[in-house]
């Protein structure tokens, strides 16, 4: 994917529909669905074809409210809207139950809708308008789960309205009410009753909230200001979460939907929040592009995959299906600016001046940002019920852009149980790691959780960030004698194509022997390449380096990698471990 140029709007045109274009072929005889694989989901065929119809409209719906054309893609989506919608057709999307995945897939219809009329909804005969906006107005009729769910029947009453049909004005203000149940403070939401923050928080909550205040601006004036002052709030800790480079951390679920984590200041663009001036975004939003199209996040048909850095279903949850990966289409917002706004005037600006160090209380976070990756600390804290790999993706004690985190294929040895960035105790032949902490507290210098892997053992750690790297001090208290290694990053050793200068080259498996280096000692474990670099060593506490060589695709970004660890005897009692790790991430050229 080029995406050497990328300043006018026509070049980020061009690149949406280079994305979108190879989804040509496997759109259904109708056009109500994109087949694109048979791997599953738990919800129904039929949805899963939904999905990947509606999900390429979050690029392709401001792209013509922009001013673009893509006939054959207009001409398509009617067809499936039509087909779709209609009780009689035998590809008719269906009827509803509770907790519907065809709720989430009416918010990107929705958005066309309302931005998209003269494409979408006027070409169609009066019949086949009653038919799509009874089908849409379903989700006022059943239950959604407490989430930002609610704010797709937001979107569908929204449009229901624009388009002069029959909507719920009460479930809409019901529903606005809900989601400001989540507003934790200074910008800052929790998706729902699951207590998480993550990127729900930006590509969700917000997205909907600012389209909100795009549109109702006369109607609801108070509540559109406030909307943007939040998301103005909201910018000035997000862009924490992405380095100078461009990428972004992976932290939490949904993370299939890649690139879709800048979306939150392309919806800030449309909407007029000037966070940052529009050189920085465009900056940001740029690098970002380009960091993720260097990976190998494609098929052979260049279809985007399931997985992060690479397709991968290890990583997954219950409701990625072939199409689920297209939401990153959010990112593309940007495209129903004006021809004259100035974001297409403005050069791509490099990152502002950020702080080296910010604790984000609300979003249960401590963050340093060190030379070329940024790495978040944090306690632990997510929903038990999850999706999928929950404690992975919430429970580790550091997130790094550049070295990503690792899943666990099962919890039968260190190895297979993805124990990056964790103490692992191993106990009667399996591996426990923290899954959720009991207590926490974030401070502008430390971070201190207190969990328990197994029943009779109790851990209290602190973690303090260093100049380059953190140090992990774990109070424990055991009932049995047993066995923990405390785990660093996970290294890249299989020529990821993940490159230290962005090209995606990587380095190859011809240059691995002199590129790769391992070292253990008495005390610490170290893996290098040519990009990265991992030491763990001991401070306190008789430990042994180790290296494990983790199980093939446990690590979001590089399908083999080797963890450097220090393996710890457990004793009966208290026990006091202390752990440096220091990691370093370089570019060449």
């Amino acid at each position: 994917m080029n995406t050497d140029r990328l300043s006018s709007k026509e070049d980020f045109q061009r690149l949406l529909l280079d994305l979108l274009s190879p989804l040509l072929p496997y759109y259904t005889t109708e056009k109500a669905g994109i087949d694109l694989g048979v791997t599953a989901t738990n919800y129904d065929r039929r949805a899963i074809l939904l999905e990947a119809f509606s999900r390429p409209l979050w690029g392709l719906v401001p792209f013509w409210a922009g001013g673009g054309s893509a006939p054959q893609f207009e001409e398509i989506c009617r067809q499936g809207l039509i087909a779709g919608t209609d009780p009689e057709c035998a590809e008719y999307w269906g009827g509803f139950h509770p907790f519907d995945q065809r709720f989430v897939e009416m918010a990107a219809i929705s958005y066309g809708l309302i931005l998209a009329p003269e494409t979408l909804w006027d070409p169609l005969t009066e019949v086949q308008r009653d038919h799509l906006a009874d089908w849409l107005y379903g989700i006022n009729e059943h239950p959604l789960p407490v989430c930002n769910w609610v704010l797709f029947a937001v979107m569908v009453n929204l449009a229901l309205k624009a388009r002069g049909r029959r909507n719920d004005a009460d479930m809409l203000e019901r529903y606005l009410n809900d989601a400001d149940t989540f507003y934790l403070g200074d910008g800052w939401y929790q998706d729902g009753d699951s207590g998480q923050k993550d990127y729900y928080v930006s590509f969700a909550i917000h997205f909907y909230t600012l389209f909100y205040a795009m549109i109702m601006e006369d109607e609801d004036p108070k509540r559109c200001r406030v909307y943007r002052e939040r998301a103005a709030a909201f910018a000035k800790d997000f862009i924490y979460w992405f380095d100078e480079g461009g990428a972004a951390l992976p932290y939490g679920r949904s993370l299939t939907y890649r690139f879709a984590q800048v979306s939150f200041f392309s919806i800030c663009l449309a909407a007029g929040v000037e966070a940052f001036p529009a050189g920085v975004m465009k900056g940001l939003i740029v690098r970002h592009l380009r960091d993720w199209l260097a990976k190998p996040v494609f098929d052979r048909d260049e279809i985007l995959t399931i997985g992060y850095g690479y397709p991968n279903l290890i990583m997954a949850e219950n409701y990625n299906g072939p199409g689920s990966a297209y939401w990153a289409m959010k990112t593309f917002a940007f495209l129903m600016l004006p021809d004259d706004h100035p974001f297409w005037r403005a050069d791509a600006e490099p990152m502002p001046a950020l702080m080296e160090q910010i604790a984000l209380p609300h979003a249960d976070m401590l963050i340093r940002r060190y030379q070329n990756h940024t790495t978040a600390f944090v306690p632990g804290v997510f929903s038990p019920a999850g999706h999928g790999g929950s404690p992975a993706k919430y429970g580790k004690f550091a997130y790094d852009t550049r070295f990503a985190f690792s899943v666990a294929k099962s919890s039968f040895a260190l190895s297979e149980a993805g124990p990056d960035s964790m103490l692992a105790f191993l106990i009667n032949g399996y591996v426990y790691m923290r899954r959720i902490c009991e207590d926490f507290q974030i401070s502008d210098s430390s971070v201190i959780s207190t969990w328990s892997p197994y029943e009779g053992i109790t851990v209290e750690t602190i973690i303090v960030p260093t100049e380059h790297g953190h140090t992990r001090r774990h109070i424990i208290t055991s009932d049995r004698e047993c066995e923990a290694a405390d785990c660093g990053f996970a290294v890249d050793c299989g020529g990821s194509p993940d490159s230290c200068d962005g090209s995606g080259g990587g380095f190859s498996a011809a240059d691995r022997p002199e590129s790769l280096l391992l070292h253990t000692a008495a005390d610490s474990a170290q893996v290098s390449n040519t990009c990265s670099s991992c030491l763990v060593k001991s401070i306190q506490g008789c430990g042994a380096g180790e290296i494990i060589t983790a199980a093939p695709n446990t690590n979001l970004l590089h399908a083999t990698t080797l963890i450097p660890a220090v393996h710890y005897t457990i004793h009966k009692g208290k026990n006091e471990l202390v752990t440096a790790v220091t990691a370093e991430y370089r570019i060449r050229g």
